[in-house]
């Protein structure tokens, strides 16, 4: 049992009725049994039984989903989005699909999402992802769409990282690491990845490293203190230079005997 979507719908209306009590408040649900049977799963199994209990309660799940579920399951349409909010309701409808285990349902949604963010060119927002994260588990079909989505989203933008962005994949490694296996999974070919090993980089010297020659005239150099933090800049240098040029010529000078000059008598 469970699936059978081959069956008409006539042969699926049979006169045996189940009631479903959603929500907090019991709102209930006279179905088909045979019908909501074929189309779940989980009710095929919770209907499977020889017991006359022919009611089930579902007071966690929101009255407003499971109604559109009821919608999907005697017309097998599920509503089209025709703005960002209408999205709302497909992903309720996904989630309580994937607890009912309507998987023809989850089908239909899953293609309702993608057609929407492909037309619209765009991606999820985290709100989005984040909603899916917390109400699914690892191997999701639909977080790995909403993922793929968000880093094909990301890689194309030319603005970098939006900050929200930025700030949940620093929280969730899990989503970070999604993130990196959806972009895997595209198969790139080597060609297609920049490759930083080939760039021809200029030379980088380690933390604390001087060129040679600026040791060389460190040490045939006097140089005055910092001021402030401030570096000399331009003329200044040249100045300070050759003062101190000057200052090292007039005491070799005096160090030097009666009558010798720059070596000569």
């Amino acid at each position: 049992m469970g699936e059978g979507k081959d069956k008409p719908l006539n042969e699926l209306l049979t006169p045996s009725l189940v009631t479903i009590k959603v929500g907090p408040s019991g709102t209930p649900y006279a179905l088909h049994e045979a019908l909501l049977t074929a189309r779940s799963q989980f009710f095929a199994k919770t209907f499977s039984s020889s017991s006359n209990d022919k009611s089930y309660a579902l007071p966690d799940e929101d009255p407003e989903p499971f109604q559109s579920f009821v919608h999907w399951l005697y017309s097998a349409h599920t509503p089209t989005p025709t703005k960002e909010a209408d999205l709302d309701v497909l992903y309720d409808l996904y989630l309580l699909g994937s607890k009912l285990r309507a998987r023809a349902l989850q089908t239909q949604v899953m293609a309702q999402i993608k057609h929407w963010y492909k037309e619209s060119d765009t991606y999820p927002g985290l709100r989005r992802v984040q909603y899916v994260y917390a109400n699914t588990e690892e191997g999701s079909k639909m977080r790995e769409v909403l993922v793929s989505s968000v880093a094909r989203g990301l890689v194309l933008r030319s603005d970098g990282i939006p900050q929200h962005w930025d700030k949940a994949l620093r929280k969730n490694g899990m989503l970070a690491v999604d993130l990196v296996r959806a972009v895997q999974s595209w198969g790139l070919s080597p060609e297609r990845v920049p490759d930083a090993r080939a760039e021809e980089q200029g030379d980088v010297k380690d933390d604390g490293e001087e060129e040679e020659d600026e040791d060389e005239d460190e040490e045939n150099t006097e140089v005055d203190e910092e001021v402030d933090g401030e570096q000399p800049e331009g003329d200044d240098v040249k100045k300070e230079q050759d003062v101190g040029s000057e200052g090292v010529k007039e005491k070799l000078m005096g160090e030097l005997p009666n009558g010798l000059v720059n070596g000569v008598h």
